[in-house]
């Protein structure tokens, strides 16, 4: 079965953060996500597995970006 894409909302409420903190990671922390027009999709098994290779920065970590 092919997996759905969802929106940013999904993903940061699935990642339990800010839809800002996702824009951000798109652009600095190179997370996974592809553009359809102007909407960034996701498939969530490619945000949890850059999550687990410690792609998301923790709190200490966003604080000096």
């Amino acid at each position: 079965m092919t997996e759905h894409w969802v929106s940013a909302d999904v993903i940061a409420e699935h990642l339990g953060v800010t839809k800002d903190s996702i824009y951000v990671w798109i652009a600095n922390r190179e997370m996974p996500a592809h553009r359809v027009g102007r909407l960034w999709k996701f498939q969530i098994t490619e945000v949890d597995a850059w999550v687990r290779g410690a792609g998301a920065p923790d709190a200490a970590d966003e604080k000096l970006d």
